[in-house]
């Protein structure tokens, strides 16, 4: 949970930063901050299911029944990969 609410903070800085970088995007209160940022994990989560979906339909032997299907399983996907994430070294940290 706190993992989530990292990232939507982070997000949020994100967006923070690209209202004074890119002309034209504006954010009027916090609270429209804050509810953009959901909006913009929630999009995200709708094309990362998607492409789960996707996938199905080009991949022979992969199968999908439906996009809730799709969705839910392009969260345990993201889920999981997190996870297996601390236990892989990369990079600079294999070299020592």
């Amino acid at each position: 949970m706190i993992g989530l609410i990292t990232r939507w903070l982070l997000t949020a800085l994100a967006l923070i930063l690209t209202t004074k970088i890119v002309p034209g995007i504006q954010v009027a209160s916090i609270t429209t901050l804050f509810v953009a940022s959901l909006v913009l994990g929630l999009f995200i989560l709708i094309i990362k299911g998607f492409t789960f979906w996707l996938a199905a339909h080009f991949v022979p032997g992969f199968h999908v029944n439906n996009f809730g299907a799709a969705l839910l399983g392009a969260i345990v996907v993201s889920l999981l990969s997190f996870v297996f994430s601390f236990f892989i070294k990369t990079g600079e940290k294999l070299a020592r």
